[in-house]
């Protein structure tokens, strides 16, 4: 239950409790709110600075609209912590991320007040329009849509497609622009400078101020508010374009995003006027908390810190690297050998560690912005002329390119390299970012070369091979730290589609590939020291091109096999054994061991390969039974 101290908190149960509040309160309703999210965030580490950033927001959507009727769409969602605690989830907040707990972003079967699925960028206008026009058809004139998309998401191509639809109809549609330059890097590209100029424009202020009188003095009719904004806007920014207006969309704004007596007012009138429209608030990732305004970038989700001084607790030292470090620190000691290596990331340079590359070799490296399709087809582009572009992307990420990576990448059979991190399960941000599909739908397109690493050791040969080859080439590697405490610098050039014996045996041949190889090993260690079974292990590095010879000696060697991968059983490694076995007409008895074919919940990573049946004790009883069964 929430501490007694939260005066105003405690008594907020859900929107409506929060409307019976005297507006001259809602102040204190921020403070409380930001200090309660700041309290529980400091010890279960989740994402902080865009939350902090819109609590006056939040508090002024919920007093003014009429949510869950209302349909209130939040962009991305990571953003959503405020709304969660004032719609019915302030006494389970405390088990946000965590293992059966609530989701760390909008989930349509976790409560009624979350109308979209939320978790991936640039989604919500589309979404809501959807919705709007649903409210529209159902003969519901009175219900709003509301769309809260930030800066960096509204550089995402399918924000643009929704905008261009919208503005061409007279949805009951508010686009709510939360703007504070910052997505989890700094936000990049020219829509980061129009809206700089917006906030910072004599002439736009100006036109502000103008269109707040005609709200404030104003007790006539929404169409003299129309014809009154028509008016200004007409002699107003003619001779300054507003690219939203081109659009269709009514602009309001820049205003205070943290002004919450004034966002009432704002967003009072504004819910007055029908159709498509956008309200451009200026906001500060991280406000309230000083460690997270001065820290944007390490405070989008710092982990476990001091709530009274903002001090991140240290990490234990003398630990592996993470992978995506390994990667950062490889790209950018190979670039310096190769001028052609060209380094590419959608909006994440510092969680793909493609940062490393980009201080040392500036002009070669690209932070595309939240724009997945654009980065592989700019990376083709690339290579069509003789470079050798890595790009750097989050499994679940790369799924909103699919289309790009088979059309302009694998059908041209160019040599763009996908650096695919956070492969498998991830843990706590759960089914919208686990990426586990990746293996399956890459496996499906021609020329294309996949592998997963066992070891960091491992990563940074494929990372040095993968620039002498002359196809699309996949090395995927999940979010976690390797095996090997001491690194080392010098690479070796890899046998494409050729596997690794890590262990020979005479009873049960498992075949793994990637990461999770490692599990197979603790697996194989505990039998040999509890049991008699005899396992024979097999690192296949390569799903595509599978190493043939390697399994016409398990075939013909093995009656039992096992499969271990951290992706989706259906596609994947087990499969393409499946295949094999088939093709070839051999009569071995085959288990799979992979993610099931169902989207996974959040937890801890242990947590999650024990609910799939990956961790090292499942392994080892898979081992068991099919030895049992010999």
């Amino acid at each position: 239950m929430i501490d007694s101290k939260y005066k105003l908190l405690s008594r907020i149960n859900s929107p409506q409790d929060l409307k019976k509040l005297d507006i001259a309160e809602l102040p204190a309703v921020c403070e409380e709110l930001r200090s309660y999210i700041i309290e529980v965030i400091s010890h279960n580490a989740g994402h902080l600075g865009s939350s902090l950033g819109v609590v006056e927001l939040t508090v002024a959507i919920h007093y003014v609209f009429d949510t869950p009727y209302d349909n209130l769409v939040w962009d991305v969602g990571h953003q959503a912590y405020p709304h969660k605690i004032l719609t019915g989830r302030r006494d389970t907040f405390d088990t946000i991320r965590q293992f059966k707990g609530i989701s760390g972003f909008p989930k349509t079967t976790e409560s009624e007040y979350d109308a979209f699925g939320t978790g991936h960028a640039s989604t919500s206008i589309s979404a809501a329009l959807g919705m709007a026009i649903a409210a529209k058809n159902n003969k519901e004139y009175d219900k709003n849509s509301i769309a809260v998309i930030g800066d960096g998401s509204i550089s995402g191509g399918l924000a643009f497609e929704a905008m261009n639809n919208a503005g061409s109809s007279d949805a009951n549609l508010l686009i709510i622009l939360n703007d504070n330059g910052i997505a989890i890097d700094e936000s990049v590209g020219a829509i980061k400078n129009y809206l700089l100029h917006i906030a910072t424009s004599k002439s736009y202020n100006h036109l502000r101020d103008k269109l707040w009188n005609i709200f404030y003095r104003s007790k006539d009719s929404k169409g003299f508010i129309a014809r009154q904004i028509k008016r200004n806007l007409k002699s107003s920014i003619l001779d300054e374009s507003n690219i939203f207006e081109s659009l269709g969309l009514r602009y309001f704004g820049p205003a205070d995003g943290h002004d919450v007596i004034e966002l009432v007012s704002i967003l009072s009138r504004i819910k007055e006027i029908n159709g498509p429209k956008i309200f451009h608030c200026i906001t500060t990732k991280g406000k309230g908390f000083p460690a997270a305004e001065e820290n944007k970038i390490i405070f989008h989700a710092p982990g476990r810190f001091d709530a009274a001084t903002g001090k991140r607790l240290p990490v234990t030292k003398g630990l592996p690297p993470k992978y995506q470090t390994v990667f950062g620190e490889t790209i950018t000691d190979i670039a310096k050998t190769n001028d052609k290596i060209i380094g590419i990331t959608p909006a994440m340079p510092s969680g793909s560690s493609l940062n490393i590359m980009m201080e040392a070799f500036p002009e070669r490296t690209f932070d595309v912005g939240i724009s997945e399709e654009h980065a592989v087809t700019f990376a083709a582009g690339l290579a069509a002329r003789g470079f050798r572009p890595y790009v750097a992307i989050y499994s679940t990420f790369l799924q909103r390119a699919y289309d790009q990576v088979v059309h302009d990448v694998a059908l041209q059979n160019l040599p763009v390299v996908f650096c695919i991190d956070r492969a498998g399960l991830v843990g706590e941000d759960g089914p919208t970012h686990h990426g586990t599909l990746d293996l399956a739908f890459l496996r499906s397109i021609p020329n294309m070369i996949i592998s997963a690493p066992i070891d960091e050791y491992e990563l940074q040969n494929l990372i040095y091979t993968a620039q002498f080859t002359k196809e699309p080439f996949a090395i995927r590697y999940p979010r976690s730290r390797g095996v090997h405490k001491i690194q080392r610098t010098k690479y070796q050039l890899m046998d494409i589609g050729k596997a690794q014996t890590i262990c020979e045996g005479n009873d049960v041949a498992v075949i793994s590939i990637g990461h999770v190889g490692n599990f197979v090993k603790k697996a194989i260690a505990k039998l040999k020291t509890e049991t008699t079974v005899s396992p024979a292990h097999y690192s296949m590095t390569f799903l595509k091109p599978l190493d043939e010879d390697l399994l016409h000696h398990v075939c013909k060697n093995f009656k039992y096999i096992l499969t271990v991968e951290d992706g989706t059983i259906v596609g994947g490694l087990g499969s393409a054994v499946l295949e094999f076995i088939s093709d070839n007409g051999y009569n071995c008895k085959l288990k799979r061991l992979g993610i099931p074919d169902k989207f996974i919940e959040h937890g801890t990573l242990n947590q999650l390969y024990e609910l799939c049946g990956i961790d090292p004790d499942s392994i080892a009883d898979e081992i068991n039974k099919l030895y049992n069964n010999m």
